[in-house]
């Protein structure tokens, strides 16, 4: 597993390093046999005070966790952060278990591939940067295939990449839906109306 540790205005050191790449090994040798990649990102905490850790681990093709923490020292803001990306897994490899009636062997076929280089791209044009405030900047995500999925499993993927949307294709009805996280918490379902013909 390639295991990259950086750092945003933040030294970090071997201890560090080791450390990270020791959790991050064992998490993976954990739940997966073969990870493909993780980055864990340190940075200073608000007004200085303390850590951040962003983590982003690709597990496999498709399926990509994120999460961070804080905290008022680097190893305890990765420990958070590790903590989630564990959680993550374990609700993922049981989800597996329990739809593949009690064997996770399907992990290769359950998920959708996904583009890696998935990003954002901001638009701004030349002398826009003043007239900002009467309309929003236009963020414009690059291509990615949109997985056909169940709708309990669209949610899953919604929960493993830490989004607030998902737009995929019923395998039920064939129809482009769309799964997000409503303002309480509650996940929402958006299914378009068939025409009457």
């Amino acid at each position: 597993m390639d295991i990259r540790v950086s750092g945003h205005q933040v030294d970090t050191g071997e201890a560090l390093k080791l450390h990270v790449t020791d959790r991050l090994q064992g998490i993976a040798g954990k739940y997966f046999s073969r990870a493909l990649s993780a980055q864990a990102t340190f940075g200073k905490g608000p007004h200085d005070i303390g850590f951040t850790c962003d983590i982003v681990a690709h597990v496999m093709q498709g399926l990509v966790l994120k999460a961070s923490n804080r905290g008022h020292d680097a190893h305890v803001a990765f420990d958070g952060a590790a903590d989630r990306i564990e959680k993550q897994l374990r609700r993922y490899t049981r989800r597996l278990k329990d739809h593949h009636g009690g064997r996770a062997n399907g992990i290769e076929a359950a998920e959708p591939a996904v583009r890696d280089d998935a990003g954002y791209t901001l638009f701004l044009e030349d002398g826009e940067a003043e007239e900002a405030a009467d309309s929003p900047l236009i963020v414009a995500e690059t291509r990615v295939d949109v997985p056909d999925a169940t709708v309990s499993d669209a949610v899953m993927m919604l929960d493993l990449r830490n989004t607030n949307a998902l737009l995929f294709r019923n395998s039920g009805t064939g129809a482009y839906n769309m799964v997000y996280r409503r303002g309480d918490g509650t996940i929402g379902w958006v299914e378009p109306e068939r025409a009457v013909r």
